[in-house]
């Protein structure tokens, strides 16, 4: 087994954590584009964690000998999964991490689906459960005042990645 998609997801999280030290540096700016910078690190964190996990769901079905190109959502490592008949302890993680609305990896993944929405103002009822970023990001003209919320929201899930990665290859070890 090749290790191209476990250094991979590595590079991604390392990337969202230089974004996130970013992040930091332009909250405490007081240039004239300090919003526009806070705002596009916003997005290119949740990019990079999307990234990370989609790399993940590769580096998965690349352990179990899948079609590891027709993989880049979680229903498609199930799909593949499926084909061969094959049960990844992995896999049902994941998908309770999905299915959970309340779990950090359901709330990422609608925040950076969120990133290809728009509203102007805050959304009038946002979902029960909904992330301050997934709020902050669907905002043409967001107000800021939850930027130091988001960055301890956007830390707990590079936090909780890391600790979902280490838990998942510890296991794929095993095999």
């Amino acid at each position: 087994m090749s290790d191209v998609y476990a250094v991979r997801t590595n590079q991604k999280l390392n990337f969202a954590r230089l974004h996130i030290k970013a992040l930091v540096q332009a909250q405490e700016a007081s240039q004239w584009s300090k919003h526009a910078r806070i705002e596009s690190y916003h997005e290119s964190i949740l990019f990079f964690l999307a990234s990370g996990y989609a790399s993940l769901l590769r580096e998965i079905a690349e352990n179990y000998a899948l079609n590891v190109d027709s993989v880049s959502r979680f229903a498609d490592l199930q799909v593949e999964l499926e084909k061969t008949g094959q049960e990844s302890p992995e896999a049902t993680e994941l998908e309770q991490l999905e299915g959970n609305s309340q779990s950090w990896l359901h709330k990422m993944l609608s925040a950076y689906d969120a990133c290809w929405s728009a509203t102007n103002g805050k959304p009038q009822q946002a979902a029960a459960g909904a992330s301050l970023s997934e709020i902050h990001v669907l905002q043409i003209n967001p107000d800021h005042a939850e930027d130091q919320d988001m960055l301890t929201e956007f830390n707990a899930w590079l936090d909780e990645f890391r600790g979902l990665i280490e838990r998942l290859r510890a296991n794929m070890q095993e095999w």
